[in-house]
């Protein structure tokens, strides 16, 4: 998936009407269905004839989320992109390995001896992936070691990562995407610039000089000279800003024109060293002068603790991961199953365990290579994805979990998340919890709905290979609409008003959480 690019400004909210037709027709093989099942299979293969569909492949299944019951089924048991849909497997195996109460901590250490308010030794910074930490986390880090007396450190401070391995990048990403915060690298040492917590990324703002033509002025949130800023942006009648890291490097070279202030989210190549130097940085901003040099190593196992950080708990992070469909969230989390069930921080080994996981709870034909869904090697089938599903409902934690998926038209970016602005005014706003993923022609919705006749059904929506027009609306959300409308011996009214907002400017063939500034 590329990210383009969007000038910042104002959103506003374009109201969409779509007129879906319902038709009738009756399901194969059914054994005397209901009235209203009848006529829900006939409405949602009516959706499905859409024609920006003609040359696709869309799976749908929807069941009973309590006797399993199958309601509806199109390719049900074929291999799908599942783009974002895949972090329901990941977050659920995260939960279920991890905790709700796991959180990721950030120590300071030290190895040597103290005389006075000289450290003879090393200091050592050790992460386990918290994708939460900010500068000020590590400015707070280095306040505690400021505190503690020392003043000087005769030795180096040292970087440790080694709770995950070093591989920086998922297999199958495009290298095209690096620059982009939705690929950031993965890292057991990381900082994020904003409280979304896009870990490894930094805020690029480029706003207008004082005069047309002068040059641009730019600053970094956080302040930082681990990006490399080549500035060729020019003040101009409008915003047209090009901010790109250059492949394999920390140079970000800026081109084109601003008129307003215009905000790119970068990442960063290596996560480790930008976390080491913030955190160096603030120890001499607070007063501790280190003598060596910025190394990387294992804190030896005698070293004493000086400070530690802990991050919120997963039951918290749960929000920002699949409300805003964080990739980063996934993959570290994957990382973090892989440590703690077999000691290894890798991707093979954390996806072990959510294909472990998944395997128990009716995923039978899947191909995981992320935990994000970023891979256009991934693979699920939506009748698995339906089980996998009603499954959940049975898990300790599926409350905490089902709140934690986006809701279907609650304007609040934290509760709505990705289908915030999605089904506004429709029976399916505040009612559908589930999933979104999008990749350039790949779409899915999956997750729970209520009927009219408040009865639980799963659903699975997957769509791979649309060359024009978005299904999210005129298919996903016309299908989660006419679930919230379902009653089992009533038919529907034969016109449903589809409505909608939209951002201004945003990009209905992506999810819109991947398209900062412009937000969903």
């Amino acid at each position: 998936m590329r990210m383009p690019r969007r000038p910042a400004g104002l959103l506003a909210a374009v109201l969409l009407t779509l007129t879906v037709t319902w038709a009738s027709g009756v399901p194969a093989g059914a054994a005397d269905p209901t009235p209203g099942v009848t006529d829900l299979v006939k409405d949602i293969d009516q959706i499905l004839s859409a024609s920006n569909l003609a040359v696709a492949r869309s799976g749908v299944v929807v069941r009973s989320a309590e006797t399993g019951e199958q309601l509806y089924a199109q390719d049900t048991g074929k291999i799908f992109l599942p783009a974002s849909n895949a972090k329901l497997l990941t977050s659920a195996a995260a939960v279920d390995t991890l905790g709700l109460d796991y959180r990721f901590t950030t120590s300071v250490l030290s190895s040597g001896r103290r005389v006075g308010s000289t450290l003879a030794g090393d200091l050592y910074l050790k992460g386990t992936g918290d994708p939460t930490m900010l500068a000020t986390d590590y400015d707070a880090l280095a306040a505690k070691v400021a505190g503690s007396g020392v003043k000087l450190v005769a030795g180096r401070l040292v970087a440790d990562d080694t709770w995950f391995d070093d591989v920086r990048l998922g297999t199958d990403w495009a290298w095209d995407d690096e620059p982009y915060y939705y690929a950031a690298q993965i890292s057991a040492l990381t900082a994020s610039p904003d409280t979304d917590y896009d870990a490894g990324s930094v805020i690029v703002s480029v706003a207008p000089g004082d005069a047309a033509g002068a040059p641009a002025k730019v600053t970094t949130t956080p302040e930082t000279d681990y990006l490399k800023i080549e500035n060729r942006a020019t003040t101009g009648a409008e915003t047209d800003v090009l901010v790109n890291r250059l492949h394999g490097t920390n140079k970000v070279v800026i081109t084109g024109t601003v008129a307003e202030e215009y905000d790119e989210w970068v990442t960063v190549d290596d996560p480790t060293g930008y976390s080491a130097s913030l955190f160096r940085k603030a120890l001499a901003k607070h007063g501790v002068r280190v003598l060596g040099t910025t190394g990387r190593g294992a804190t030896p196992a005698a070293a004493t603790s000086v400070a530690q950080k802990e991050s919120m708990p997963l039951s918290e992070l749960l929000v920002p991961f699949m409300k805003l469909s964080n990739n980063m969230h996934a993959e570290i989390l994957t990382k973090a199953m892989g440590r703690k069930v077999s000691g290894k921080g890798t991707w093979d080994a954390g996806l072990a365990v959510t294909l472990g996981f998944a395997a128990k709870n009716g995923v039978k034909a899947v191909r995981l290579r992320d935990g994000s869904g970023l891979s256009r090697l991934d693979g699920v089938t939506p009748g698995d994805l339906a089980a996998y599903l009603i499954a959940m409902r049975s898990k300790p934690w599926y409350k905490t979990w089902y709140d934690a998926l986006p809701i279907a038209g609650n304007a609040d970016r934290l509760t709505g998340g990705t289908l915030r602005s999605r089904m506004a005014g429709t029976p399916a706003a505040g009612n559908v919890h589930a999933k979104t993923g999008s990749l350039t022609s790949v779409t899915g919705l999956s997750g729970y709905v209520t009927s009219a006749d408040g009865e639980p059904l799963v659903f699975s929506i997957l769509t791979n290979n649309y060359l024009s027009g978005s299904p999210k609306t005129t298919v996903e959300d016309a299908i989660a609409v006419r679930l919230a409308r379902f009653k089992r011996d009533t038919p529907v009214d034969a016109t449903v008003q589809l409505r909608t907002a939209t951002p201004e400017g945003a990009d209905a063939d992506l999810e819109c959480s991947w398209l900062k500034p412009v937000q969903c």
